[in-house]
């Protein structure tokens, strides 16, 4: 590891972050900070049939190296589960994202209330496939993992046979693999009619529909679960900036629909083949709109094609 990777460690073993993060705690119990109401959606993993909520939280912000942002995201990880939250996907890739969550997960005591999904390197020479993965499960610092993916299909056939054999000895759960690519598309569906996988991880939203044109179908057909990632707007931009002077449209609310965060995550996972959304969130005010979004009334199919037509006219 590098000199700076060492410096981040010594960081992340230092106490002064936890005791910044429960002071941020109890001052939002104390004010009354509000939460969330409605009956929580949940979809089932078609190959085991176990529900998990339809939101769940994206961490490629996590990498964190200072104190006041390391509490705030202890705090929304504290919180979450207490929303009704349990997924929370990382990534080798994602700088010290690992490490971060490993400690606050580890601080709080709850890992077994949430379902912890990582993915292997996303990128560099694969000298000690093994050892990489090892390291996901160190630096999280768990013994099992409920899902670990195949990051953009990098190194595809030399880390699923392992994963498959951790698999096998119940060290994970569930593999998978993910791409955030439209160009990864084909090779994408080629790697599912291979490999005996769990879940997929795909890019989309009301702004990028794709991937509902093969990928998800795909999924749906052969009982593979799904995970969502930029629900929100990515690689075509974020969707927010386009509507920061408008108003949620009126008849969104028939879906219990009162912001555009829930406006673009209720149109992703009322998708029939969605398992969950991971919007990535850093902070509580966020987790809290975001997983509204995963309680009450979903949008029908007319409404999502109005959903649609509406994005499509701005």
């Amino acid at each position: 590891m590098n000199r700076v990777h060492c410096t981040r460690r010594e960081f992340l073993a230092a106490g002064v972050a936890g005791a910044v993060a429960a002071s941020l705690g109890r001052a939002a119990a104390a004010a009354g900070e509000s939460t969330v109401t409605g009956e929580l959606i949940t979809r089932p993993v078609p190959a085991t049939g176990e529900r998990l909520p339809v939101i769940g939280l994206g961490t490629n912000a996590y990498g964190v190296s200072d104190p006041e942002e390391y509490a705030a995201r202890r705090e929304v990880l504290e919180r979450m589960p207490a929303l009704g939250g349990t997924v929370v996907d990382t990534a080798y890739g994602y700088g010290d994202s690992e490490l971060v969550i490993g400690r606050a997960l580890k601080e709080l005591g709850h890992r077994d209330r949430l379902f912890l999904a990582t993915k292997t390197p996303i990128r560099g020479e694969i000298v000690d496939a093994a050892g990489l993965v090892e390291e996901s499960f160190r630096r999280l610092q768990v013994d099992m993992l409920d899902l670990v993916q195949v990051h953009n299909l990098h190194g595809l056939d030399t880390f699923m046979p392992i994963l498959l054999e951790l698999k096998a000895a119940k060290r994970i759960r569930y593999v998978g693999m993910s791409t955030s690519s439209d160009s990864q598309y084909p090779a994408f569906l080629e790697g599912l009619a291979r490999y005996p996988l769990d879940f997929l991880q795909v890019d989309y939203s009301v702004g990028n529909r794709t991937a509902a044109e093969r990928i998800l179908p795909y999924a749906q057909d052969k009982g593979v679960a799904v995970l969502v990632n930029m629900p929100l707007g990515g690689r075509r931009g974020p969707m927010f900036g386009q509507v920061r002077e408008q108003a949620v449209p009126d008849w969104a609310r028939e879906a219990d629909i009162h912001s555009w965060a829930q406006f673009f995550l209720k149109y992703v996972v009322s998708h029939p083949a969605v398992t969950c959304a991971i919007p990535g969130t850093t902070k509580v005010k966020h987790l809290l709109d975001n997983q509204q979004a995963g309680r009450g009334r979903l949008p029908d199919a007319m409404m999502r094609r109005k959903m649609e037509a509406y994005w499509g006219g701005m």
